[in-house]
């Protein structure tokens, strides 16, 4: 059925069949199965462990959409675009797009976006049974795939977060909410003469030991198990948080804020790096998938600062890292 003119554009932004058909390729690590040369349904079913039939047309859509394409009667190899599915090469979108993942978990959820808009509250736990959180906490494998996700985002903003921190002098640096640790073991190596303090729930800090110690800075990086809304390690001349505060509503993220304002020492800064609406213009995406996997948000420069002005803080700057991240820079009045 072909679509009158007016509404082609619509359906084409609106089309669901193919993101979902790539997602559930990623799933089934087709582009993988197929990294030692083209593969059969027959084949590739069973690796996949799903209906050749299916697959047959799953893969025929793909082919349209230009991540596969047909060598011989029944044979598939991916195009330079289905290589990007596969697991061994360097940028791939595999495990994001995949619905087993803790990404494609909270996409799902977008099903229920209705819902979320009518109420202003996270489904994620209406389709999961748990919220995100616990979710992952509850799952390793979703742990692990979360912690990789969250560093791997950071790489591509911290040569500039480096070079435009403003870190000469800092002594002592504490990662709130660090994850993995590989953040916090980027900024102290960088930085003669710091040590680093990460806080995070006990999952991440058993992971951040050997992060510190493959990076030769077992002696000068430690990671403590404890909560954000919690007291947090003081004196310390610069608190960071990393996409944290965008993952909290308004009260949550003046919480943590408070916290910072308490512990970090006078003259010292709590660093905010995560995206400002008003500066990455285009992250309304990201804005929606707060509100649809765990009732956060993203802010502007004046929404962050109010909060900031509740819990103690006062903005000193805000300085772009790219398209994705700024740093919003507080100190205490």
């Amino acid at each position: 059925m072909s679509a009158p003119p007016w509404s082609r554009e619509l359906l084409a932004k609106s089309d669901l069949i193919t993101p979902m058909a790539i997602r559930v390729a990623a799933t089934l690590r087709l582009s993988d199965h197929m990294a030692d040369g083209a593969g059969t349904v027959e084949v590739l079913a069973k690796a996949a462990d799903v209906h050749p039939a299916a697959l047959r047309r799953l893969l025929n859509h793909l082919v349209t959409a230009g991540l596969y394409r047909v060598v011989a009667e029944g044979e598939y190899e991916p195009t330079p675009l289905g290589d990007m599915l596969r697991g061994d090469v360097e940028g791939s979108g595999r495990d994001w797009l995949g619905l087993d993942g803790p990404t494609g978990r909270g996409e799902l959820a977008f099903l229920r976006l209705l819902d979320a808009v009518r109420d202003n509250s996270p489904v994620y736990s209406s389709l999961h049974g748990r919220d995100f959180w616990e979710d992952v906490e509850a799952h390793p494998a979703l742990a692990e795939a979360f912690a990789a996700r969250m560093a791997a985002s950071m790489r591509w903003v911290l040569p500039t977060l480096l070079a435009r921190g403003e870190w000469q002098g800092v002594r002592h640096v504490v990662d709130v909410g660090g994850g993995s640790g590989a953040l916090l073991a980027a900024v102290v190596a960088a930085t003669p003469g710091a040590r680093g303090t990460l806080v995070d729930l006990e999952r991440p800090v058993a992971a951040a030991g050997p992060e510190f110690a493959s990076a030769g800075l077992a002696d000068r990086c430690e990671a403590v198990v404890g909560s954000f809304f919690d007291p947090l390690p003081a004196g310390a001349d610069v608190h960071l948080l990393a996409n944290v505060l965008l993952n909290w509503p308004d009260e949550q993220a003046t919480a943590i804020l408070r916290r910072c304002a308490e512990a970090v020492a006078e003259g010292g800064r709590v660093m905010v790096v995560e995206g400002l609406l008003d500066v990455q213009t285009d992250q309304t995406d990201l804005d929606l998938r707060m509100l649809v996997y765990l009732g956060g948000q993203m802010r502007t420069t004046d929404e962050l600062a109010r909060l900031a002005a509740e819990a103690g803080l006062s903005l000193r700057r805000v300085v772009p890292l790219g398209p994705v991240r700024s740093l919003a820079e507080f100190t205490k009045p």
